[in-house]
């Protein structure tokens, strides 16, 4: 397998994100700079801020075409994201990823207007992903180190579905890239 560089990601979001996003109308890219931007605007770690840009990354590198969720199929692009930039990243990137439809089920099941919130493509996904989280899975989440960052990352994703929002370029987060990617880089 490739390399994965920063270049390499900008690339891959600027020819892969050309695509609708879900039943949006907005494009792969537009959300994933949307959710960028909020968690930056919010003071979010550099680490969340990469999770928000790359949170959806799994779309981008499987097959299944642009809404596999409206031919009943979940392309479980969390984990595809996930397996994706652990190869370059570590768990402050990834688990956000890893996490963030977990998330969305989990505040399905414990705040009580979140599920009224969601656009018709996110609850038809959310059937396709499980539902909303019974007791013992919320327990289980919470426990999880990555909870709260995933939490925070699935309402930036939510929120990052707005039509003509203006939005940096990706190269405005080429710094943040860079920084995980050399972090991470000085562990190995």
């Amino acid at each position: 397998m490739p390399e994965i560089t920063v270049d390499s990601l900008l690339t891959l979001l600027q020819e892969k994100g050309t695509r609708r996003y879900g039943l949006h109308d907005v494009s792969q890219l537009q959300h994933a700079l949307q959710a960028a931007l909020l968690a930056e605007q919010e003071g979010c770690g550099r680490e969340l801020i990469v999770a928000s840009l790359l949170h959806d990354i799994g779309h981008m590198v499987h097959g299944l075409g642009d809404n596999p969720a409206e031919r009943g199929v979940d392309d479980r692009h969390e984990a595809l994201g996930h397996a994706y930039l652990a190869r370059c990243f570590g768990p402050e990137v990834t688990e956000p990823v890893r996490l963030h439809v977990a998330a969305k089920r989990y505040l399905c099941a414990t705040e009580p207007d979140y599920f009224s919130r969601l656009s018709p493509d996110s609850v038809l996904s959310l059937s396709l992903q499980g539902g909303p989280m019974s007791d013992a899975e919320v327990a289980a989440f919470r426990a999880l180190p990555q909870a709260e960052a995933a939490v925070l990352l699935r309402r930036f994703d939510e929120a990052a579905k707005v039509k003509d929002l203006p939005t940096p370029p990706a190269g405005h987060f080429r710094v943040y890239l860079e920084h995980c990617l050399r972090s991470e880089q000085a562990r190995s």
